[in-house]
């Protein structure tokens, strides 16, 4: 099974330019009243907007990110990649691809306003599993949930290991 989040990510460009907008014509209207001759202090309510201006964009930039996911074939790849600069080059980037046998286990969280699936590998030379967290935040329920059957159903089909 292949997935990505393409087609839901196309917003979030027009987000950030949006949030940066409003910070930066929040930022002139505070010059502009400091620089007024009223008596009117600035106040903490004046700089309310851009603090959460910052939280809003700083919470955008965060999930903000392409996934891909691909079960074809003998092996799983996962990647994250940036949305803002994707189109010229690859920035905060995330990949794992091994072969289906080293899937050990797997969960995913979905809160909402945040999803994430963290994928554990097994391998001989160290002990333990290697951890890898991948947002999946503005992948649709509908590929969530396939790619959770996906995974499941490697996890069937793979052979426990005894050693």
């Amino acid at each position: 099974m292949k997935c990505n989040n393409k087609s839901e990510i196309k917003i979030i460009p027009s987000i950030y330019i949006v949030l940066i907008a409003v910070f930066v014509t929040n930022i002139f209207v505070n010059i502009e009243i400091m620089a007024s001759d009223s008596e009117q202090e600035i106040s903490f309510s004046h700089f309310l907007p851009n603090i959460i201006t910052f939280i809003l964009a700083f919470y955008v930039h965060r999930i903000g990110q392409s996934f891909d996911f691909d079960s074809d074939g003998e092996t799983l790849n996962f990647k994250n990649n940036g949305v803002f600069f994707s189109k010229f080059m690859e920035y905060r980037v995330k990949k794992a691809e091994f072969p289906k046998r080293k899937l050990a286990k797997f969960k995913f969280v979905d809160v909402g306003f945040y999803a994430a699936l963290t994928i554990y590998i097994k391998s001989r030379r160290r002990s333990g599993y290697k951890k890898y967290t991948f947002n999946t935040t503005f992948l649709s329920s509908k590929k969530k949930k396939g790619m959770v059957a996906s995974l499941n159903k490697v996890l069937e089909t793979t052979p426990k290991v005894t050693a």
